[in-house]
């Protein structure tokens, strides 16, 4: 399962790229057009005051007054894209479909063309044909590393012949110069210098079957996470450095994470953990069994968004319904002075964050 929308929202939004060419959608520009807050979005952030969502066909729109209303931005292709980061008022990124980076210094009106799938393709053989190089010649080397090397290089090779087809999922940053962006089949790409290059590090990720990577998370004490498939959670105290994988109770997909006094993680047919010990988590209980897309702090409070209009809020004896809005899937939450701003199948949704608002 790819990002951490559901399938049947991944579904949809592979109805939209049908018709256009691979090599099309990395030279056609995103086409203007009215009432893409209600189309389908897949992910939202904020850059400043602004709202910045991101969804179908390329399509990039930004809004200045808490999303009353909405401008489309200039996007050089027509990519499905599925996620956004601003780490600054005027700095962003965002990563899609055929293997998208794109990046904006001006809040999110104009983008570039930063990175595709075929450029993405070759850097991912290359850096594995130079691990495996290096591996071989070592008299110590684990002949298990060196087949899992060769494998992953054959699956490299296949994709460049398949041409810019790999989905990246997530993108993140974690300071001014270190990113790091995840998508299906293993990958994972690195910047150290904000942006300008980027190199291939997937093949050294404890993740031997090349599950798909969903979501980044980093928290407040510095620990950066990757949520996978098949119950896949790894962890870097080093800013990427070196990753380990972590045993957990549940063994489906993974697509969201939320820190409130504690770490919170959730996932596939509203399974959801909660961290008990530095890498000791348990299961803890929500009043659905829809999967659950995003969640977001505000001002102490945590909101999980997903699939078929669920919307719940923690309290202080655990999960429950905050509101409900129809049966379209929410993608992705974040918020703006008083309100929830959710992405998804309906588009743009704002929710008042006052009690029982949802049901008004």
């Amino acid at each position: 399962m790819l990002k951490r929308f559901p399938t049947a929202l991944l579904s949809i939004a592979l109805l939209f790229n049908i018709g256009l060419v691979k090599a099309d959608r990395l030279i056609l520009p995103a086409l203007e057009q009215d009432g893409l807050d209600s189309s389908l979005l897949l992910d939202v952030g904020i850059a400043g005051q602004r709202l910045v969502a991101v969804g179908e066909q390329g399509a990039i729109i930004f809004s200045d007054d808490e999303g009353n209303n909405w401008q489309q931005a200039k996007v050089p292709v027509s990519s499905l894209l599925t996620g956004v980061n601003f780490l600054s008022h005027t700095r962003g990124w965002a990563v899609g479909h055929d293997g998208i980076i794109l990046s904006s210094e001006d809040a999110g009106s104009k983008w570039r063309l930063v990175l595709d799938g075929n450029q993405l393709n070759a850097m991912r053989v290359k850096a594995i044909e130079e691990s495996l190089s290096e591996l071989s010649t070592q008299s110590d080397s684990d002949p298990l590393a060196i087949e899992t090397l060769e494998y992953q290089l054959e699956d490299a090779q296949f994709a460049v012949e398949e041409g810019a087809s790999s989905p990246l999922l997530d993108v993140l940053f974690i300071d001014s110069q270190k990113g790091f962006a995840v998508g299906a089949y293993g990958l994972l790409v690195e910047t150290d210098d904000a942006g300008v290059n980027w190199y291939y590090t997937g093949h050294k990720l404890p993740n031997p079957e090349g599950l798909h990577l969903n979501r980044l998370f980093h928290t407040k004490q510095g620990e950066l996470f990757v949520l996978g498939e098949a119950g896949l959670l790894l962890k870097s105290n080093d800013n990427g450095l070196s990753w380990k994988s972590l045993s957990v109770p549940y063994d489906g997909s993974f697509f969201s994470m939320v820190e409130s006094g504690s770490l919170y993680l959730m996932g596939l047919r509203g399974n959801a953990l909660k961290r008990i010990d530095v890498d000791a988590w348990e299961k803890i209980e929500l009043p659905t069994k829809s999967t659950i897309n995003d969640a977001v702090e505000v001002r102490g409070k945590v909101y999980l968004v997903g699939q078929g209009g669920v919307l719940l809020q923690k309290t202080a004896s655990g999960f429950e319904a905050f509101s409900k809005r129809g049966l379209l899937s929410y993608s992705a939450v974040t918020y703006v002075g008083d309100q929830l701003i959710a992405v998804g199948e309906a588009g743009v949704t704002k929710i008042a964050l006052e009690e029982n608002a949802g049901n008004e």
